[in-house]
């Protein structure tokens, strides 16, 4: 039987002050030149032959909007959710969903800002990316949990899901990934890509290992590692962080453009291989 996901609590939330800095930083961090250039991203989807779709989850009145990628396997296989960029869903998070079916996971990304576009549309409905950035700034916290639980609930469900669960998140997701880390007993991992941790006062609910990806020149979110693997330390918590020397944030986007440094193409493909080695493991 698939794993029951809990109803999302209350966000243990930092000072008002703490939020905005947060906040602000996040936005020069995270806004990339390319990250609304993604063709690259649509084209290489294009290409593949896996069966994915949209589908509409209704719950509590809401209806949230997700794509799924099922893998060619012919056994059931572990849910993989995946938290997108501060970018919304983007050409390159189903892209990404579409590479982790091709391993053999089904892979659902929801759009976290379903209903919050124009005329109640979602990220796609937006005119640009200072309006995507802003909306998903605008994010209830909570409503971000359920969201995550709706989805996780959904893929679980499915008939060719074997019951197994882990989160991957990116950016801002990332943090989320983390973050739903400590509302879910019966996750099998939680794999945060130069994300923020959640506060400390949340981490003693963790019970899943979680996995760090950090870039070398991310400082913002970087230097939250050492305070992290302490905080996690000291409540017995699984916590294994790995930095990419010379890689900036967002490397595993900007690591698979066609204009890719040398540094975030190798952080991409370094990080790539360990997710899946760990993955694996499930």
């Amino acid at each position: 039987m698939p794993a029951t996901v809990p109803a999302a609590r209350p966000k243990l939330g930092p000072t008002r002050r703490s939020v905005v800095l947060t906040l602000v930083a996040l936005l020069l961090t995270c806004l990339a030149p390319a990250a609304r250039a993604q063709d690259w991203a649509k084209a290489k989807l294009d290409k593949s032959m896996r069966h994915r779709e949209w589908v509409t989850i209704p719950y509590n009145g809401r209806k949230l909007q997700a794509f799924v990628v099922y893998p060619e396997v012919s056994h059931k296989a572990p849910v993989v959710l995946v938290v997108h960029e501060i970018f919304g869903l983007s050409d390159w998070a189903r892209s990404m969903a579409d590479d982790l079916a091709a391993q053999g996971y089904i892979a659902i990304v929801p759009d976290l800002l379903s209903g919050a576009g124009p005329h109640g549309g979602g990220s796609s409905d937006f005119p640009d990316m200072d309006s995507t950035v802003k909306a998903v700034f605008q994010l209830d916290p909570r409503q971000v949990m359920s969201d995550l639980n709706a989805a996780a609930h959904y893929a679980l469900s499915q008939p060719s899901a074997n019951g197994k669960l882990a989160v991957v998140g990116f950016c801002w997701g990332g943090g989320k990934a983390f973050e739903y880390a400590t509302l879910h007993k019966h996750l099998s991992a939680a794999y945060v890509f130069y994300g923020t941790p959640p506060v400390k006062e949340a981490m003693p609910a963790i019970t899943a290992p979680v996995y760090g990806f950090y870039a070398g020149d991310d400082n913002r979110v970087t230097s939250t590692v050492a305070g992290t693997t302490a905080d996690m330390k000291a409540d017995g918590k699984a916590y294994f962080p790995v930095v990419y020397p010379g890689a900036g944030h967002g490397f595993m986007r900007a690591g698979e453009a066609p204009d890719a440094t040398a540094a975030n193409r190798e952080a991409r493909d370094k990080a790539w291989a360990r997710l899946l080695r760990h993955l694996a493991t499930m």
